[in-house]
């Protein structure tokens, strides 16, 4: 939109006018550039220093309570622009909400303990910190991070309680997690198990299926001969009376994890399958018999088949360790346990069994009766095998592969090996392998079983809650639905115990005997949490056995020293935040009787297995559902070529750099202008598009504003019934697109409409109904119901703009109120609601939509002899518009007002059969004031260069005279 668009289209700059002043132009103090780098920093310190939030909140009181629950990021470094992405689009959310009228509360939360800090802090001070001293270093450290994230969320025109955000280190909160953790064991979902789980060398402590995720690894694979240790019971297991002479006879089992091999203690076969016992010249060797070929071409070996079997007749035959004469350490038997998960779609058919290193492998030779205290577990916390484990003692695991590749090679018993590349899970925070390796944990139950100090037993499983909770959320997109059910379907219990130093404690007493809970344990959590509640998990840390377990038990038991997982930490923040810390913000009855449930998560698509997944299991497993209605997932932020941006690659957008050059708009409208359910992509191109949107959005915004400067609604408005038919069409236009809005908001959705609103500040208003306007806004006297019509349509439509606008270009919205509404607002937006407009007209809809077409057909046909020389702007033609007899009725109906429709000097309307439009070139002089060409230009003595309409609305300006009459109806 021109700054002064007082000139029709295509018209040549003239001379000054003598009439210009006559004018009503355009003045407004709203100003063309936003300077947004340098203004917004004052919008948001008025916001913080007018205490806007607790303001909105007190205007709010009473009314229907909307809570986005805010997934705490990290507190641990500056912010990316994938914060900024996240904290945005909630923003936006909780804005749309409050200009609907809704008491929209926003109380950002910070996720402040676990690993990523302890790393910190170690590379800060060492490795060898005691607990209490690293407890409170982190806490120091994370204090800083959150000072340093809150100011950056501020900038972003992020408006919230940061004042008092909720911090998971908080001690309210932490107390708050120990009751919690104490709730759902007494709903029986809590026991303590032997069993191998996802561990993290670099982390030193267990992980839970959160926080794996899969990348490439090379591997060595190996197949490796177990000797019988009976070669007349294998034997007979074939049928056969013995084996021929003078042969040795193994099962062969395939593997990529040749640390494993030393802590094998068991094989597994597969009852259904038929197993083959194949003569080599290196003995007879036990092989799936489907892939007999194939294990003997990667063997190099030449054999015949002497006979076959059911892999059920295997079982219970022994097998000795492949290094059993290499060391008396490894001088014992693996038994053959048959096992359903045996296939033999790849390697030989047989599967070696590490207990400690696979849960099947754990939970076959459990079945079969191998005890807990005999399981082998010689990998340390570190990675590295015990000391005094035979051979490879001090090894650490990777580095031990070609030794043990080596070890079985010379003991006769690696019959081949290669690399390979395969899918293999990595820890999610330092993106290194993991293993699977058997701890004594806490558990959280997914399914039947008998938890620890039962009382008030959940009706279903953790399970069936979870996916009986998620048919009853809503998600967007719909797709992560699926993604969400299948995660849960397949999940294995949840490890919630961590070996670490900073985080809410598991505050038990075992037996150093037995290992069982100190009987009182359910008051002990109780008196843990009032502990916490009052001085934080250091005091807990600093509290000895024998203040809370007495002189006389405090003897026999141990002090347990893990904390729970952050996963538990952040999955129940809804617990502690929503009924406790922060209660007084969520009145009781907002919530779901059984406990408080939130109307929105939004996170990124990752959290389906990360937070999203921990609430869910913790809202079933604390009163059985979700504590969320809906659930919103976004895209990552990725380069202009969609790429995963790194350091290494160069491509990292800062969002501190975006604002300081280009405005925090910048950074809103391209969240809000960007689909979020896929990834979003950013780069210096993109965002100059931006910057061209926001300006074509600002410009229309300073038009509409500076047309209405000298508008009173309160005197001047005209009703609708007395409105110009096209000022009423353009209000039926703006309660359309309304519906439109308020419907995508109401869903959650921006980018259709910043999509919507660019077009209509393109077409609707800039290529058509401003453009018509011009000439009644500028030539017509001031008050004359011409002008007034505009005028009251203009107002409402920037009004109600504004509030279209606002939950996304909140600083524009904001600084294009204050002059809009001045002193007769609340000194902000963020007061109103979304503006009441009069219902959309369809009739008039169809109409002027038919016109609207028409007119594009008759510029095109003007601007054809345009280009040839022939007028030199659309006021310089004259049209006759042929047309059939619908269309020539609804010219018709406009009167002498359809030459300003199509924005020339004359027009008539002929009958036909088609559409056709002539445009000839106008022979009437050229009105000096409102450059139309007229034929009565100069008809007035008193001035001469002016048409009658000119004459006729100066007359009425000055109070003499009537002015031009326009059509209404």
């Amino acid at each position: 939109m021109s700054e002064k668009p007082a000139a029709p289209k295509n018209e040549a700059k003239p001379e000054a006018s003598a009439y210009r002043a006559t004018l009503n132009m355009p003045d407004t103090p709203f100003p063309m550039r936003g300077d947004l780098p340098k203004r917004e920093p004052a919008w948001v310190g008025e916001w913080n220093q007018g205490g806007l939030y607790k303001r909105l909140r007190d205007a709010r009181h009473g009314a229907p309570l909307f809570v986005l629950h805010d997934g705490p990021p990290y507190a641990n470094g500056k912010l990316h622009i994938g914060h900024a992405l996240n904290k945005v689009l909630k923003d936006m959310i909780v804005k749309s909400k409050q200009l609907a009228g809704f008491d929209a509360q926003y109380i950002p939360g910070w996720d402040c303990h676990g690993l990523p800090i302890e790393n910190a802090i170690e590379k800060l001070h060492g490795r060898n910190l005691g607990r209490d001293d690293m407890q409170a270093k982190s806490r120091a450290y994370a204090t800083e991070q959150i000072d340093q994230q809150r100011e950056d969320f501020k900038r972003l025109g992020v408006l919230g309680d940061w004042e008092r955000p909720y911090r998971t280190m908080d001690p309210a909160n932490e107390a708050g997690e120990i009751r919690a953790f104490k709730r759902v064991i007494e709903r029986g979902f809590v026991y303590r198990g032997l069993k191998p789980v996802y561990w993290c060398f670099d982390c030193g402590s267990s992980l839970a299926e959160f926080e794996i995720e899969y990348a490439d690894k090379q591997s060595d694979t190996l197949d490796v001969a177990f000797e019988t240790d009976d070669a007349t019971q294998l034997a007979a297991a074939f049928g056969l009376a013995s084996l021929p002479a003078g042969k040795s006879a193994f099962a062969v089992i395939w593997t990529t994890t040749a640390w494993t091999i030393p802590a094998n203690q068991a094989l597994n076969a597969h009852p259904e399958l038929t197993y083959a016992l194949v003569d080599t010249p290196m003995g007879c060797l036990v092989l799936a018999e489907t892939l007999v070929e194939k294990c003997l071409e990667r063997f190099g070996l030449q054999g015949n088949v002497l006979a076959t079997t059911k892999g059920d007749q295997l079982g219970g035959l022994q097998f000795r360790h492949p290094l059993y004469d290499v060391d008396a350490g490894y001088r014992r038997l693996s038994p053959v346990y048959v096992a359903d998960y045996v296939s033999d779609s790849d390697g030989t058919g047989i599967v070696h069994s590490a207990p400690a290193y696979g849960v099947d492998d754990f939970n076959s030779c459990v079945a079969n009766g191998l005890a807990y205290d005999d399981i082998l577990n010689p990998v340390q916390g570190n990675g590295a095998y015990a000391a005094d484990f035979p051979l490879f003692g001090g090894l650490h695991i990777w580095k031990a592969v070609p030794v043990i590749l080596e070890a079985l090679k010379n003991a006769g018993r690696l019959l081949a090996t290669q690399k390979i590349t395969h899918s293999y899970p990595h820890c999610w925070r330092h993106k290194t392998p993991v293993i699977y390796r058997a701890a004594a944990q806490w558990f959280v139950r997914m399914d039947e079983g008998e938890g620890v100090f039962t009382k008030d037993k959940a009706p279903k499983t953790l399970r069936q809650l979870a996916l009986d909770a998620i048919d009853h959320t809503s998600f967007y997109p719909e797709n992560g639905k699926a993604r969400l059910r299948d995660m849960i379907a397949n999940r294995p219990d949840w490890c919630i115990s961590r070996q670490r130093s900073w985080g809410v404690p598991v505050p038990f007493f075992l037996h150093k005997d037995s290992g069982e809970l100190h009987p009182n344990t359910m008051a002990i959590l109780d008196r843990a949490a009032d502990i916490v509640e009052q001085g934080g998990i250091e005091a807990w840390s600093r509290v000895t056995a024998e203040e809370i377990l007495g002189a006389e038990d405090a003897p026999h038991y141990t002090k347990s020293t893990d904390i729970l997982e952050v996963w538990f930490d952040s999955g129940s923040t809804f617990w502690h935040v929503l009924r406790g810390s922060h209660a007084h913000a969520y009145p009781n009855g907002a919530f779901h009787a059984s406990g408080p449930e939130a109307d929105l998560y939004l996170e990124g698509h990752d959290q389906h297995r990360g937070w999203f997944h921990s609430s869910l299991l913790l809202g079933c497993a604390l009163y059985d559902r979700a504590p969320y209605k809906g659930l919103l997932t976004h895209g990552f932020a990725t380069d202009g070529q969609g790429r995963k941006m790194s350091k290494s690659l160069g491509n990292t957008v800062e969002p501190q750099s975006v604002t300081s050059k280009l405005g925090a708009e910048i950074v809103r409208l391209w969240v809000a202008s960007t689909d979020y359910s896929g990834d979003l992509n950013i780069d210096d191109k993109i965002l100059a598009r931006v910057v061209d949107a926001y300006r074509r959005i600002r410009n229309t915004l300073r038009f509409l504003m500076a047309n209405t400067v000298d508008f009173d609604p309160a005197t001047d408005a005209v009703p609708l019934e007395q409105m110009l038919e096209i000022d009423r069409y353009a209000l039926a236009r703006a309660s359309e697109l309304q519906a439109q809005i308020l419907a995508h908001f109401d869903v959650y959705e921006f980018h259709p409409v910043v999509s919507k609103l660019q077009v209509y500040c393109s077409e609707d208003l800039g290529a058509f109904y401003l453009d018509v306007l011009k000439d009644r806004l500028y030539t017509t006297a001031p008050k004359s119901l011409a002008r007034r019509s505009a005028q009251t349509a203009l107002h409402q439509i920037t009004n109600a703009m504004l509030r279209w606008m606002a939950p996304f270009l909140s600083f524009t919205a904001e600084e294009a109120w204050g002059h809009f509404a001045g002193d007769k607002n609340q000194g902000s937006i963020f007061f109103e609601t979304f503006l009441p407009l009069p219902s959309a007209n369809e009739a008039l809809l169809a109409k002027w939509n038919r016109l609207r077409a028409i007119r594009d057909v008759a510029n095109k046909e003007i601007e054809a002899v345009r280009t040839a020389g022939a007028v030199g702007a659309s006021l310089q033609a004259t049209l006759v518009i042929t047309a059939g007899a619908d269309d020539a009725a609804l010219l018709r109906s406009l009167g002498d007002d359809l030459k300003f429709v199509t924005i020339t000097s004359a027009a008539t309307v002929a009958d036909g059969a088609e559409l056709q439009v002539v445009v000839t070139p106008s022979a009437a002089q050229k009105c000096e004031r409102c450059w139309h060409y007229r034929d009565d230009v100069g008809a007035d003595a008193a001035h001469p260069s002016l048409c009658g309409r000119c004459v006729s609305n100066l007359a009425e300006a000055a109070g003499t005279g009537t002015g031009e009459t326009r059509q209404v109806a």
